[in-house]
């Protein structure tokens, strides 16, 4: 591999100014746009040796066979540019957003004579405003129903709002008191847009002074016995709870802020963005991301914010603009979103009280989204079928590889080595065919690896032969003494936890079990980068590429389940341990691991600390103290 790249720029040659790069292809075609304060600076780490430069870096700077770069007077008009590039040109190595819906909105269309409120996917009306995102269709119209009985404005289309004003007659959702507008003959123009402003003062902020000067004139209205006017005051109060109540109070009432939350692996990220007016959350947006280059949660959050705002209007951008990371270049962020809000902008993290309590909500949620993300693709055929066939050709196989077999080893501080050994067929998990080790005696991970290989391979041929053996067409009563298979089938392709050192230990215990015939490699989580036997340079996949994704899921899965082995192991030690004590029985041993809430946790407890469980006194607290002190319980971190 060369050390450097044919079009890297002379000494001196790229400005130290701010601005925005570009890198192509052979065929003109922009890969990536990035910006910096100092591009002569940020540029160098592009053209540094090779070797150096992360796996997903290196892919994207050897595909590309040019870089050029524009200078801008300050660092907002990088940003400005940057995105502006991005959403022209599309570049495959930029970070991809997928919005997991389309979602409804309320909208005001504000640049007709007579406003309407709709409900719309559509987020280019000329000149309306705009209300949610909602979760649900459902969910805009019942807000609009609740609210025409406060804020009387027009529903009815536009067709039958120029027939009822050039008729004269009202139109037909008026004549059912379903539309407020000028076209229902009960107010005119300008007394219509009096009631459009109110209804919108009242979505922006849940404005309070309307509920006060209802609720007025409801008891003026009862104090002067005039009874039907105090009872429609009171339904219209409570239209307004009723739409106040769907969006709990969250926030100060005074708050109007975006905030984000994130999840992310190596491959994907999940957004959810939450819209609080007046304190309360108005809508509620999610996405999904998908990662080509290697980039840090502040970076992330950098371009996120781009996408939020590039083409908002100056009413969509909030006072507060709250995120899990600040990114490196948040004062000219804080500078570009004010210039296209017209008034201030902060940009913070939410640290503590409510705001945090929040940020912690948005997050969980986009945990999930992630995680039904990652359940949705593989649960998909098409998806499952691309990264099986995209998987042969990666790895130059013979055929797709319908079971994958993945090992991974487990320790505590080089202590308690387990193994486990997880199963997917044609794509997806076959539980009922995990296993798992317990290794006694190991060096290293390799030799660990390399046990627990050979022992799985020695069954690959006693298996398929007692499995050929049986003859399903043989009369007479089945033989029920027939040891079940311990591992059933042999794989077409091993994967292994590790890099080039778990990779090559794994295959000589192929070649020392002489099946050779089963194809192999091994998944580095650092670079997320594919070893394979023999090979100095590891197969790099592309970050979207199906292939990767399911090695990723057979890696995190063979991860789990040696973790869930390990624990479950060390349980069973300490319960072992601990039964040894006279006078401890099975409630007390688990009274104690629930008191203490870990191993780590009792083998560091006190006789005066463990003497304070009911149920246990100081000669008993002596004994347990005395047989974890001198037992051999491991104790360690899960690796």
């Amino acid at each position: 591999m060369a050390s450097a790249l044919p079009y890297k720029p002379k000494p001196g040659e790229i400005p130290t100014n701010p601005g925005v790069y570009r890198f192509r292809d052979a065929d003109g075609r922009i890969l990536y746009v990035g910006k910096a304060k100092n591009l002569r600076a940020r540029l160098s780490n592009y053209f540094a040796p090779l070797h150096t430069l992360h796996e997903r870096t290196r892919r994207m700077v050897t595909t590309a066979a040019s870089v050029e770069w524009t200078v801008v007077k300050t660092d907002v008009d990088s940003l400005q540019l940057e995105y502006t590039w991005i959403q022209e040109y599309s570049p495959p190595f930029n970070v991809r957003y997928k919005d997991d819906k389309s979602y409804p909105y309320m909208a005001i269309t504000l640049a007709d004579e007579a406003p309407r409120v709709i409900v719309t996917r559509n987020r280019r009306i000329k000149g309306a405003k705009y209300f949610g995102p909602f979760p649900k269709v459902w969910a805009v119209h019942d807000t609009i129903d609740q609210l025409i009985k406060v804020f009387p404005i027009r529903t009815c289309s536009d067709s039958s709002y120029k027939k009822a004003m050039a008729s004269g007659r009202p139109c037909f959702p008026g004549q059912i008191g379903r539309c407020g507008g000028p076209c229902s003959m009960k107010v005119t123009i300008e007394e219509h847009r009096a009631i459009v402003d109110d209804f919108i003062a009242f979505m922006s902020g849940g404005d309070k002074r309307f509920t006060k000067t209802l609720a007025a004139r409801m008891r003026e209205a009862a104090a002067a016995m005039d009874y039907e006017a105090a009872a429609g005051y009171r339904d219209k109060l409570q239209a307004m709870d009723a739409v106040l109540n769907r969006s709990a109070l969250v926030l100060s009432e005074d708050t109007d802020a975006d905030l984000f939350g994130v999840a992310e692996d190596e491959l994907f990220a999940a957004v959810q963005h939450f819209v609080v007016r007046g304190g309360r959350v108005r809508g509620v947006r999610a996405a999904t991301i998908d990662k080509e280059l290697d980039i840090t949660g502040a970076e992330l959050v950098d371009q996120l914010l781009q996408r939020a705002y590039g083409d908002a209007a100056p009413d969509d951008v909030p006072r507060q603009v709250l995120v899990p990371a600040l990114p490196e270049d948040a004062a000219e962020l804080e500078q570009w979103l004010q210039a296209r809000r017209g008034k201030k902008v902060t940009l913070q993290v939410a640290q503590r009280g409510q705001k945090a309590d929040l940020m912690r909500t948005a997050t969980i949620n986009a945990q999930q989204a992630l995680m039904l993300h990652k359940t949705r693709r593989s649960s998909d055929y098409t998806s499952r079928t691309k990264a099986l066939t995209d998987l042969q050709k990666a790895l130059e196989l013979d055929e797709a590889p319908l079971r994958i077999e993945c090992f991974d080893v487990s320790h505590l501080g080089g202590t308690n080595v387990v193994a486990s050994m997880v199963v997917f067929e044609d794509g997806l998990p076959r539980k009922d065919q995990y296993r798992s080790f317990s290794v006694t005696e190991t060096t290293d991970d390799t030799d660990s690896m390399y046990q627990v290989l050979m022992r799985r391979l020695a069954h690959v041929d006693r298996d398929e032969a007692e499995q050929e053996s049986i003859d399903p067409t043989a009369e007479g009563d089945v033989d029920t003494t027939r040891r079940k298979p311990r591992f059933a089938y042999r794989p077409q392709l091993l994967l292994v936890d590790g890099g080039k050192p778990q990779v090559e230990a794994a295959a000589r215990a192929l070649r020392d079990s002489g099946h050779t015939e089963i194809a192999l490699c091994g998944i580095a989580k650092r670079l997320e980068e594919v070893w394979l036997p023999g090979e100095d340079f590891p197969v790099i996949l592309p970050r979207t590429s199906e292939a990767l994704y399911l090695l990723q899921r057979l890696r995190d899965e063979a991860h789990r389940f040696a973790i869930t082995h390990q624990r479950k192991k060390r349980r069973r030690d300490i319960s072992t341990v601990l039964s040894e004590v006279p006078g401890l029985g099975d409630a007390r041993i688990k009274a104690l691991l629930r008191h203490f809430g870990s191993v780590s946790a009792l083998r560091g407890a006190t006789v005066e600390q463990i003497q304070e469980l009911p149920g246990i006194g100081p000669r008993l607290a002596e004994s347990v103290f005395a047989h974890l002190s001198s037992g051999s319980v491991a104790d360690g971190e899960d690796r």
